[in-house]
């Protein structure tokens, strides 16, 4: 997408995403399901396709639609390409980006929060200006930087031997714009934005589970950075934190909490 903080995305491991597939696909289709279009779009951006899942969803939905993907990931363009042979997906940079056609949708899953927060309402209203009236921009982004496992990830940063490498960097990302921001934002370009919440829990097999979680997005900018050892080194103490921090389950799981913000616009 962008530089800056979204540039671990940049060098995502669709692999790594891919672990937990099923979880990171509902709320797409959550989201899919709240689109309010009036008749079937001819044209769909899927901004932030990552590896292919959220595409997917889109051509189940929209057959007929002229669907594109497009990521700052080479490598989860490449498995999304491999997914969906029949659909462009391109490498680009979301800050120099326009669709040469007016969209009917664009679908946004996970991906926005990397942007900086002084550029995430711009550039929403830009994706807004990519639509046709009537066209619905809809949104949904992780809104966790207050949740435990990410809490944690910046006190173990500030705490170890690695704090003088990741202080300047700022691995954290900004916390994510509030409803009324948002809605103040967009809606002098729109007829209605739609704003909400869902809080998943999901069941993962241990406290590793959630590391392994966190390790495919928002772990990522502190652990890049480091050197092996300090990487291993970071994740062992990241663990250990989360030990104290989520309790074990009668069958052994341990629930991650994990907010995502929901967002539907449709252009005036």
């Amino acid at each position: 997408m962008a530089d800056g903080k979204d540039t671990a995305r940049k060098d995502w491991s669709a692999n790594q995403y891919l672990k937990f597939e099923k979880q990171r696909t509902r709320p797409a289709r959550d989201l899919l399901a709240q689109v309010p279009l009036d008749q079937p779009p001819r044209r769909v951006l899927d901004v932030g396709c990552g590896p292919g899942n959220s595409t997917e969803i889109l051509r189940e939905q929209y057959p007929a639609a002229a669907i594109e993907g497009i990521d700052s990931s080479p490598d989860m363009i490449a498995k999304a390409g491999k997914r969906l042979p029949d659909i462009p997906f391109s490498v680009v940079d979301l800050r120099t980006y326009s669709p040469k056609e007016p969209q009917d949708l664009i679908f946004s899953n996970a991906v926005l929060h990397w942007l900086r927060a002084d550029e995430r309402i711009p550039t929403m209203r830009r994706m807004v200006e990519w639509l046709r009236p009537g066209g619905v921009l809809a949104i949904q982004v992780p809104d966790n930087y207050l949740e435990k496992s990410h809490a944690a990830m910046r006190a173990v940063a500030e705490e170890g031997p690695w704090a003088p490498v990741l202080g300047p960097l700022k691995p954290a990302l900004d916390p994510f714009e509030s409803p009324q921001e948002l809605y103040d934002g967009l809606i002098p370009l729109c007829s209605a934005v739609d704003i909400w919440h869902t809080f998943y829990q999901h069941p993962l097999e241990d406290h590793q589970g959630v590391v392994e979680w966190v390790k495919g997005t928002g772990l990522r900018p502190f652990l890049d950075p480091l050197g092996p050892e300090d990487r291993v080194a970071f994740e062992k103490e990241y663990l250990e934190k989360l030990k104290g921090l989520y309790p074990v389950s009668v069958d052994g799981k341990v629930l991650l909490r994990y907010p995502r913000l929901f967002l539907v616009a449709v252009r005036a």
